[in-house]
């Protein structure tokens, strides 16, 4: 999908939700265990309550991998369902590759020729040839880690050079010489507030993957207010929120709820930028 066709999915449907598959055997409804496939079968429960109200969907592969074979035939098989059924919907590889050149490349090779998705988490650190493997795909995104949400963020991402630059604004610069807002957007996490500003001083047209609104505290009316653009520029992921607002039999209908209210939200916000 490329960026023409995003902006128009999200301006029609009203709505930048990303929904996050973090689909964790220990939290799901305890019915579902008995299934022949019970992540598969949470997923599609999960995926078909909330279609209508987002229009992205972001497995995360450890969610996946940490059960072996039966945990990457379920991932497969999200994927194929969502291909099939709602093949408009944007999805994102929660991978966060990022290696050595021919390793990278084979990376690429699996979540967009194997899996034919639109988009993978990519991290920056290892440099230009970790990143532009994933690059060589014709309307194939890179989502570079840029400012994340969680409580090590400060370990490295905030370290000023002798100028004073701070690591993920050196990651924003150097990065737009790889890539483009045609071809890459960066993680940046809910819970940083007013630091969206920043961001877009240095990035004022890329798309951004924002985790943390809901159950990590961030404000979806402080990322809207220092980070939406004029294209919106926004896909805004909730993952527990959504996935477990029930743990019981209504866990779908549960579900649907809760991203229909964001989608509320969302829509109150895109009028404020109404093209």
């Amino acid at each position: 999908m490329n960026r023409k066709q995003l902006i128009e999915q999200i301006f029609q449907k009203q709505t930048f939700l990303c929904v996050g598959l973090d689909t964790d055997l220990n939290k799901i409804p305890s019915h579902l265990l008995t299934e022949e496939n019970s992540i598969f079968a949470f997923n599609k429960a999960i995926i078909d309550a909330t279609a209508p109200y987002c229009v992205a969907y972001k497995p995360n592969l450890a969610f996946y991998e940490c059960y072996g074979l039966k945990g990457i035939a379920a991932f497969e098989a999200t994927i194929e369902y969502l291909k099939e059924n709602y093949p408009k919907h944007f999805i994102i590889a929660d991978a966060k590759r990022g290696d050595i050149g021919n390793t990278s490349k084979m990376y690429a090779q699996t979540f967009f020729e194997t899996y034919d998705l639109d988009a993978v988490t990519v991290a920056p650190y290892m440099g230009e040839d970790s990143v532009t493997p994933f690059l060589g795909y014709t309307d194939k995104w890179v989502v570079l880690l840029a400012l994340t949400s969680n409580k090590g963020s400060k370990d490295f991402q905030f370290t000023e050079d002798q100028n004073g630059e701070r690591l993920f604004e050196k990651v924003l610069k150097t990065s737009q010489q790889w890539g483009n807002s045609e071809t890459m957007m960066y993680v940046v996490g809910a819970t940083q507030g007013r630091m969206f500003e920043d961001i877009r001083r240095l990035a004022p047209d890329h798309f951004l993957l924002v985790p943390g609104v809901g159950a990590q505290g961030g404000s979806l009316q402080e990322v809207c207010r220092y980070g939406m653009t004029r294209d919106c520029g926004l896909l805004v992921n909730s993952s527990r929120g959504i996935l477990y607002a029930s743990q019981n039999k209504d866990f779908a209908e549960k579900a649907a709820e809760s991203a229909k209210a964001l989608q509320a939200e969302m829509a109150e916000e895109l009028r404020k930028i109404a093209h």
